[in-house]
Parts: structure tokens; C-alpha cells; sequence
């Protein structure tokens, strides 16, 4: 007796394609759809937090010696005596258009002092994610080499301390260190601004050592777990060259995992120029913000606070995606 075949039991190879398609659709729906809540959240927090601030920044803007008229007349124009949810919505439409309002401060529209301090920011930020990453794979593979199968265990316990420390080191501290050795005691590099490449060398250290040290830990874990695996015994086996095995079979597939953390480094990185920025003096978005903050520099404050916090939602999003590249298993909780 023939066996009819049921439509719903068909896994040919149309319908596995369209399951593929239908699990990164719905992928990239999840993923849209958690960075618009997070922008909404993260735009109602910066709204919430500058306003919860003590103080009037006209008045802190205009001066103390300002007339109250001139004051009073400065709050109308700027809509800070409207209520404030017709301020909260007024704030969220500007953030959909693009229209971030005007400084109080500097009496120029917050998109072009933005525009004018992030490259600096940016520049420093990129700089010392390079400058960590190449750095941390070496070092950290290197170590796995030597120290597998728990050889070398004295330069392990070496590596493993020196990398504690270095990684525990807040960045600012360590910027400060720096200027006060190498600017202050030694005056062979610049104290703080940004003029020539020999600016960049301090804040590039202060920002990069520490995330280098947590990197080349994970490399080191991962290049140690790559080692055992059967195809680099079997490479072992055909007698490869060591050069050969470890940079060719060992090193990407080591690599690939420990990049993937490396992503969510560089939102560090991102957050701490806030800190670094004020300690060399720095003209990014880092000093911009504390000088708003203290200046109580509302639409300012506010659209650096966005600026941040969608860079630090774009890295995670791009680790996501590269995370469901990688392993598309990963996208499972999304189906």
C-alpha cells in the first residue's frame, strides 16, 4: 500500500531556504525592534536626567548680574516655562526630525557643535580600539602557545597578574599617571590638547591598555581551548609546521570569538573618553558634556547624551549581527 505524502511533512530544499529566510527575517524584525525601545528609553532617561538638575541655565548662561526681565524673556523663548510634558514631547519630535535645538551656552544648534566635536571623539575612540586589538591578539596568543597544557606556568602566573592590574587601572587614573610621568616629569609628550599625531599618544594609552589587558586574557582562554581540539591535533599528526597550525588553523578560529568581545570593548572605550577627554583637555563630546552638564546646558547636555548612547547601541547591534553571522544558533530565541 503507497504512503501518501503530506504537504506539511515537505523538507525540500525551497522550504528549508524559506525557513532560513523567515528566522533571519524575524531576526532583524526582533533586533529593530529592541534598539526603538532602547532609543526611546535611552532619549526619555537623557530628557529626564538634565531636568532633574537644580538650577536655571539661563540664568546660568546670561549671568548673575543678568537683568530678570532679559532672564525671563530668554525661558519664554526657549519654551523652558511650558509644562513639562509639552517640553518632553517638543524634545522627542526635534529627536525624530533631526532638530536637536540650540545651545544655551554657545547660542549655536547642538547638530553643529556636535558636528564640530565628534570627529575628536571618534578619532581617539577608533584609535585605541585598533590600538587594543592589535596589541591584545599577539600577546594573547602568544601566551597561549606557551602556556598550553600548563607549560611555563611562571610566566602564566606573570601574564595573569600584570593583566589583572593593568585591566583594574581606571582609565582616567591612568591618564593622569601618564601626564604627571611623561609630560610633567619628562616633558617628551604634550599635556593635553589636540595638535599633531604625538597628541594622540597619552589618551590612546590611557583608553587602550586597560581594555588590552581584559582582551588578551580572552584570547589567551580561547587560543588555549583551540589547541585541544581535534583538528589542530590532527595537524599536529600530518607534522604541519607550527607556524602553519597556529596561524592558520589555531588563530582564526581563536580570533573570531574573542573579536566578538572585542566589539563590546569599544562601547567602553566610547564611554570612557567622557573621563579621559577632561583629564588631557580634549575638544570632543567627552569635555562638551561636563561643560553642559555644569553649565546646566539643557539642549546641549541632552544631545550629547543621545550621541553616546546610540554609539554604544550601534556597537552592541553590530555585535549582535556578527554574533548571528558567526552562529546562526544564536538567532534561535528570535524564531
Amino acid at each position: 500500500m503507497s504512503l501518501l505524502r503530506r504537504p506539511e511533512l515537505d523538507v525540500g530544499p525551497s522550504r528549508v531556504g524559506a525557513l532560513r529566510e523567515n528566522r533571519w527575517v524575524r531576526f532583524a524584525l526582533a533586533r529593530a525592534g529592541r534598539l526603538a525601545v532602547s532609543l526611546w528609553v535611552l532619549a526619555t532617561a537623557a530628557f529626564l536626567m538634565i531636568h532633574l538638575v537644580p538650577g536655571d541655565p539661563v540664568r546660568a548662561a546670561m549671568g548673575l548680574t543678568a537683568p530678570a526681565d532679559a532672564v525671563e524673556t530668554r525661558r519664554e523663548l526657549l519654551g523652558l516655562n511650558d509644562p513639562l510634558p509639552e517640553q518632553y514631547v517638543r524634545f522627542l519630535s526635534g529627536v525624530l526630525t533631526g532638530d536637536l535645538g540650540d545651545s544655551i551656552g554657545v547660542q549655536m544648534p547642538v547638530a553643529d557643535v556636535i558636528g564640530q566635536r565628534l570627529p575628536a571623539t571618534a578619532s581617539l575612540a577608533v584609535l585605541a580600539f585598533l590600538v587594543a586589538v592589535g596589541i591584545a591578539i599577539p600577546v594573547g596568543v602568544a601566551m597561549g602557545v606557551i602556556t598550553r597544557g600548563g607549560r611555563a606556568r611562571r610566566t602564566e602566573l606573570g601574564f595573569a597578574a600584570t593583566s589583572v592590574v593593568l585591566g583594574s587601572i581606571p582609565d582616567f587614573l591612568l591618564g593622569v599617571g601618564l601626564v604627571a610621568l611623561f609630560s610633567v616629569t619628562w616633558r617628551v609628550l604634550p599635556v593635553a590638547g589636540r595638535g599633531g599625531p604625538t597628541s594622540y599618544i597619552l589618551p590612546v594609552v590611557a583608553l587602550s591598555l586597560g581594555p588590552a589587558a581584559v582582551l588578551a586574557r580572552i584570547v589567551r582562554v580561547e587560543m588555549l581551548g583551540v589547541l585541544q581540539t581535534d583538528y589542530v591535533r590532527t595537524a599536529r599528526a600530518k607534522r604541519l609546521r607550527r607556524r602553519r597550525i597556529y596561524l592558520r588553523h589555531a588563530l582564526p578560529n581563536a580570533v573570531t570569538a574573542s573579536l566578538t568581545l572585542g566589539g563590546l570593548l569599544l562601547t567602553s572605550m566610547v564611554a570612557g573618553t567622557v573621563l579621559v577627554e577632561n583629564v588631557f583637555a580634549w575638544p570632543g563630546l567627552g569635555s562638551t558634556i561636563v561643560s553642559a552638564i555644569l553649565t546646566k546646558d539643557y539642549p546641549l547636555a541632552q544631545g550629547v547624551i543621545l550621541v553616546y548612547g546610540v554609539a554604544v547601541l550601534g556597537v552592541n547591534t553590530l555585535v549582535d549581527v556578527a554574533l548571528a553571522l558567526l552562529d546562526p544558533r544564536s538567532t534561535a530565541g528570535d524564531a
